[in-house]
């Protein structure tokens, strides 16, 4: 399992569309891949979860990522959160 400690940087937080992005860039890898907010743990490819977080930006999270793509997974994650391009 690998696991990183992300501040989100994007401008609107993570909103519908943003969250949705997310989720598509999430469900591209095999790996399970969650994000931790607080005592709050949800499943990267679950909208709903993802939503019920209402992270917006500059709030600090923990993303881990176990599987076969688990290192590629969690690139991926950071790079979308922090408002790179993959």
């Amino acid at each position: 399992m690998t696991k990183k400690e992300i501040q989100v940087n994007l401008e609107s937080g993570l909103e519908a569309r943003p969250v949705a992005l997310l989720v598509q860039e999430a469900s591209k890898y095999d790996s399970r891949i969650y994000i931790q907010s607080g005592e709050k743990r949800v499943n990267a490819k679950s909208i709903m979860g993802m939503m019920s977080l209402g992270l917006e930006n500059g709030d600090d999270l923990t993303v881990s990522a176990e599987g076969s793509d688990e290192k590629a997974a969690l690139k991926g994650i950071e790079q979308f959160l922090r408002g790179e391009s993959a």
